[in-house]
């Protein structure tokens, strides 16, 4: 059986025009993808490529100027549509004076829950992002990685069939960060469905199925983390101690890029012939070996290459 869509964006774009002058600014610039059921899909982008204007569109906050998006068919930003997301901006607004239990509850209430399930909804909620201990503690009391997580149990509160999280990780320290990590996995092996924006690449490339990387508000980039990254060695780097002028430029030639670390001398190539060569060269001509590590590309070494 083929998956499901959850979330269909096709050429969503949005134009905003600059006070006084009245310029026009293109925010997003026509993006298209699909997030299906069970995925774990990563947004990502440098600042200003768009995706907190895309999510505030995916979530109803604005409207486009041109394009659609759908959330299990429906269209955004419907009642339908809205009541199977839970959404994590990236810095979420609590009423100072609420504790996390009123705020989750009022969230919960929002969503049509009530009685005697809703609070032990918020309850389990709260408990599952780690601040059960300060429930009851105003939210103008917390820190900035307390505030976080009672924003993520008012996404969670529901039970959406969608999470639209923008940067989740944000004001966490790295406990906060693996415990967050955890829960987006639990929910994707409850054949939910999270979209999430992040600049920290390598937790996207530990734990997303596909990514899409905007830049300047069109996509660069598209695909599964597989179909992307090739987990296999693509390069190494082999340190040569000392060489001479002579074998330094002999090794520059055979190398796709070489650098010098004090007295030492990085060569970097591809394939494994090509590793072979520049070590017999090396040796021959005298000099010492002092490592080969092999290096793979990474989601960073995309995002780097495409993205700024």
């Amino acid at each position: 059986m083929a998956s499901q869509v959850v979330l269909e964006v096709d050429r969503l774009a949005k134009t905003f025009r600059k006070p006084f002058s009245g310029k026009k600014v293109e925010a997003v610039r026509g993006i298209s993808l699909q997030v299906t059921r069970g995925q774990i899909f990563g947004f990502l982008g440098p600042n200003g490529a768009g995706k907190t204007t895309t999510i505030k569109m995916l979530t109803g906050l604005i409207a486009p100027t041109s394009g659609r998006a759908t959330i299990l068919g429906k269209d955004v930003p419907s009642p339908e549509a809205m009541g199977s997301v839970g959404f994590l901006p990236e810095n979420p607004y609590v009423y100072p004076y609420l504790t996390p239990r009123e705020f989750v509850s009022l969230c919960g209430r929002l969503n049509g829950m009530g009685g005697p399930k809703l609070k032990k909804a918020v309850e389990a909620v709260i408990e599952r992002v780690g601040i059960a201990y300060a429930i009851d503690r105003p939210v103008r009391n917390l820190s900035k990685g307390m505030l976080q997580r009672t924003g993520l149990a008012a996404a969670l509160v529901h039970d959406p069939e969608l999470l639209i999280l923008d940067e989740p990780m944000s004001g966490l320290d790295p406990v906060g960060r693996k415990e967050v990590r955890d829960l987006i996995v639990e929910e994707a092996s409850a054949n939910k469905t999270v979209f999430f924006s992040s600049h920290i690449l390598s937790d996207v490339e530990m734990l997303c199925d596909a990514v899409c990387i905007l830049r300047k508000g069109e996509v660069v980039v598209s695909g599964t983390i597989s179909e992307l990254v090739d987990k296999g060695v693509r390069r190494s780097e082999i340190t040569v101690s000392a060489p001479s002028d002579e074998l330094a430029d002999e090794l520059e030639k055979l190398a796709e890029r070489t650098q010098r670390v004090g007295r030492t001398l990085v060569v970097e190539v591809q394939g494994d012939d090509a590793i072979k060569t520049v070590l017999e060269r090396a040796l021959a001509a005298g000099a010492r070996i002092e490592a080969v590590t092999p290096k793979r590309e990474t989601l960073e070494d995309i995002f780097v290459r495409k993205a700024l």
